[in-house]
Parts: structure tokens; sequence; C-alpha cells
């Protein structure tokens, strides 16, 4: 079996936050129409439990995101293209976090929308982005 690292559990918590993140948003959006169709109260109800998980995974993503980075390379030791990514990421990872405050803040049907597709391609590109970082 292969030794678990500080490299292991870094990198493991970077998955699981990524997986309640990305996934959890996709997942719950498979879920609210069926949900609403039940009460149509229950989507903010799962939207809340979910935020319980939702926003803590962030935090992780954001502080190991950060450890990923020192403990990878460091910003100035990867190329031009690869720091190019890196920023891209970042503000990508920023804006799935903002546009989620918002979305979570929105009052109307066109706000909860809008700011629930921004937050979810933002999350998928951000999830793509630290893929390409690690190829």
């Amino acid at each position: 079996m292969q030794p678990v690292s500080w490299n292991t559990v870094r990198l493991f918590a970077h998955i699981i936050a990524a997986t309640i993140w990305v996934g959890g948003q996709l997942t719950l959006a498979g879920l609210v129409p069926g949900a609403r169709q039940i009460d149509p109260s229950l989507p903010k109800t799962l939207a809340r439990r979910f935020n319980r998980l939702a926003w803590p995974a962030f935090a992780v993503l954001v502080a190991t995101g950060v450890w990923n980075i020192e403990a990878v390379r460091g910003f100035h030791a990867g190329d031009r293209a690869w720091r190019v990514t890196l920023v891209v990421k970042v503000v990508v990872v920023g804006l799935s976090g903002v546009s989620a405050f918002a979305h979570q803040r929105s009052k109307t049907t066109l706000g909860l929308a809008v700011w629930g597709t921004l937050t979810s391609l933002s999350a998928i590109g951000a999830l793509w982005l630290g893929v390409m970082l690690h190829t």
C-alpha cells in the first residue's frame, strides 16, 4: 500500500471539497424540479441545507488551493502558460463564490436562475482549469 503523506491529505481534502461544491450544485439542480412538485417551498429548504455543506467546502477549496499552489510549484516556478491558467482559475473560483452568494441572496425567479447558472458554470470551469493545471 502507498504511504500516506501531507500531499495525499492536501489533494484528498481538495477533491472532497470540490465534489461537494460542484457535484452538490449539479445534484441540487437535478432535484429542484421534482422537489418543487412535491412542495413549492422544498427547494428553498434543500438549498439552505446544502449551503451548510457548500460554504465550508468552498472555504476548504480556497485553503487547499493555496496550499496546492505552494506545494506543487509555487506561482513563480511555473511557466507562463501555467501561471496564466492559474490566474484564470483564481478569477473563475472567485466568480463561483460571488455568484453563489448572489444566488443565495436573490429574491426573484430570474435572479435565482441567472446566478445559479453562473455559479454552476463557473464551478465546472474552475474544476476544468484545475485539471489543466495538473496535466
